[in-house]
């Protein structure tokens, strides 16, 4: 056999040896992973899975919610004046796409969502007179505002039209009102007086701001419902009312 001949047999040789040494390589990478995978501490998967569960539920709880004690969404839709009120279910109405959407009563609460909740971002004092004159009609009623992006937040309790408690927060303090409760205490929410500064921020954001907005579903799972919890709960079947307000604060 010749020099010529030789040449083309030890390439093809060099070549398996490496695809056979390329293939096992990819061999063990995946007995590996799939090793390192089975000595993974259960509780440790179990709380990467929680993890990943509550950060997608968290984008489906809407910016601004109020919670109302009652059983019945038709004296809700009295008290808002809701003007071409629609059967809605609960995926449907909690899309954000809806005016006002007041959900199915869930444990004695009806939560309400959409873009006629005011925003005290917008205007403080139509927000007042909103949750007043709701309060007014309907008795216990709450109020929730958790903007990740902008960190805009607030809370709101109110009883027969009388604010309990109230704070929100838009690029500074817009409403303080009320004693704090042992829930803002116990979850270290921070509120601001009026005119205070905030203090310095690494970052450009005070971290305060950030934590504040994090915990306020928490804040309303002690005061009332989270809503973003609970939507798993409910019946495929379960039908709220959707619609817009026919007068305006």
């Amino acid at each position: 056999m010749s020099l010529a001949d030789e040449v083309p047999i030890m390439l093809l040789l060099l070549f398996g040896v490496a695809v056979g040494i390329g293939g096992t390589m990819v061999w063990l990478a995946v007995r590996w992973n799939r090793q390192k995978i089975k000595l993974t501490p259960l509780p440790t998967r179990i709380a990467q899975s929680e993890f990943h569960r509550r950060h997608l539920r968290f984008a489906k709880r809407p910016v601004v919610w109020l919670a109302i004690r009652s059983h019945n969404p038709l004296e809700v839709q009295a008290a808002l004046a809701l003007a071409d009120p629609t059967p809605c279910s609960w995926s449907e109405g909690w899309n954000g796409e809806n005016t006002l959407f007041i959900a199915p009563p869930i444990r004695g609460w009806v939560l309400v969502a959409g873009s006629a909740v005011p925003d005290p971002a917008e205007d403080v004092d139509r927000c007042f007179r909103f949750l007043r004159e709701l309060s007014r009609k309907l008795g216990h009623v709450q109020f929730f505002h958790a903007d990740r992006v902008l960190h805009h937040h607030g809370w709101a309790r109110l009883e027969a039209g009388r604010v309990l408690r109230a704070y929100a927060w838009a690029g500074a303090t817009l409403w303080h009102q009320g004693a704090r409760t042992a829930a803002e205490a116990e979850l270290g929410l921070k509120c601001f007086d009026y005119g205070e500064d905030l203090p310095p921020s690494k970052w450009g954001v005070s971290e305060l701001l950030a934590a504040n907005v994090e915990k306020v579903p928490s804040l309303a799972a002690q005061w009332s419902l989270d809503p973003a919890e609970l939507e798993l709960r409910m019946l495929p079947d379960s039908r709220g009312i959707a619609g817009r307000p026919s007068v305006r604060y």
